[in-house]
């Protein structure tokens, strides 16, 4: 006899708390990564910490890194596959790093600014800093300066069809018509 599942409309989707994997409740409630529960537990009012900086996690790290590889890939147009052939690496290398479920070394670091054509740092700042840093830098193009004046004018389609001919001349493509 077969079973009947529900519509997944009616399926309740979960993120584990420990793993970070999302998926539909399980009828014991448990993760099917981690096996560990997906009820949400109150949580328990933790001490005042004693020092004036937080101190921050080893996870939340490298969720900084892997967001930063990610980003700065994703600038870059890159795969994960070219990626990894300039450093050398498995692609599932590059994946992990990416999905936090592994730390790069110092050397790793290093191969891996010098594949995405960026100072070692600009992996380890946290996205806000980043992306404040590459706004401030195309601020200082007189050009870029000047053609934002102009853009501001713009309606959203006029904007959107400058932006999308820009994109076209800076990936080196020459419009036909």
């Amino acid at each position: 006899m077969a079973t009947m599942m529900a519509p997944v409309e009616q399926r309740e989707v979960l993120r584990c708390d420990h793993c970070s994997l999302v998926q539909f409740r399980t009828a014991t409630a448990a993760c099917r990564r981690c096996k560990k529960s997906l009820e949400v537990e109150k949580p328990v009012p933790a001490p005042a910490p004693l020092a004036l900086v937080p101190a921050l996690k080893a996870a939340d790290q490298g969720i900084q890194v892997a967001t930063a590889v990610r980003d700065l890939r994703h600038v870059r147009n890159l795969s994960q596959r070219q990626l990894a052939a300039r450093m050398n690496v498995p692609r599932t290398y590059i994946s992990k790093i990416e999905n936090g479920k592994a730390m790069p070394t110092l050397s790793s670091l290093d191969r891996l600014a010098r594949a995405l054509e960026v100072d070692i740092s600009a992996l380890l700042r946290d996205a806000p800093t980043r992306h404040s840093n590459e706004t401030a830098m195309l601020v200082t193009d007189p050009f870029l300066a000047e053609i934002a004046a102009y853009t501001s004018q713009l309606d959203s389609l006029q904007r959107s069809i400058f932006l999308n001919h820009v994109r076209e001349l800076a990936a080196g493509r020459r419009r036909t018509a």
